[in-house]
């Protein structure tokens, strides 16, 4: 299951970022991990772990609504230097519609679609991931590294997360890990934590 969505003219107009999240979070709140979307605050300090004279993409993992989006363009990252990722289909829509010069796949971020990734995107520079790994078994954790190692070789991910320590148990995961970054102005307060493979 994936696919590049393009705006569609005539469609209807787009329901608010806070409704639909909250709707999708009554629908499956493992799959959301927060009832809000994130916060400028923390979409600020996620940007700021970026080069922004790099030419490589930024490919957004779980983008839900694009409130990091929003946040990486205007921290002045290019929306054509963004690919994001999302299972599901309403916010898909909702992405491509609110970011028209992004590229944004439906897809499952733990069955990457590698080949189209690799067709719309040059190197891909800084994997950001919004999924709540700490809620998923430690072969699904597995299933999603192997993915990130897939079209991002040796560089890792940013996880934002609204644990206090790290979400991951990292030295089981064959990983290193650090906290860049910390936030109380995000509700729940927020952490953002670079993994990257054990050299």
């Amino acid at each position: 299951m994936s696919q590049v969505h393009q705006t569609v003219a005539g469609k209807d107009k787009q329901p608010g970022d806070v409704n639909l999240f909250f709707r999708r979070w009554l629908a499956n709140p493992l799959q959301m991990g927060s009832i809000i979307p994130s916060s400028p605050r923390l979409g600020d300090l996620i940007a700021r772990q970026i080069d922004r004279q790099s030419n490589s993409f930024v490919l957004e993992l779980g983008a839900g609504t694009g409130a990091i989006t929003r946040s990486l363009i205007n921290s002045g990252i290019s929306p054509g230097r963004i690919a994001v990722v999302e299972i599901v289909p309403e916010m898909a829509d909702h992405l491509q519609t609110k970011f028209p010069q992004t590229t944004v796949l439906h897809a499952d971020a733990f069955n990457l679609p590698v080949e189209l990734l690799k067709d719309t995107t040059s190197e891909i520079g800084t994997v950001i991931c919004g999924i709540p790994l700490v809620l998923l078994s430690e072969a699904r954790q597995r299933q999603f590294i192997q993915q990130v190692e897939l079209v991002a070789p040796g560089r890792g991910f940013l996880l934002y997360t609204y644990c206090i320590t790290s979400p991951l148990p990292y030295r089981t995961l064959g990983l290193e890990a650090r906290r860049l970054a910390w936030t109380p102005l995000n509700f729940p307060p927020a952490s953002v934590w670079h993994y990257r493979p054990k050299e």
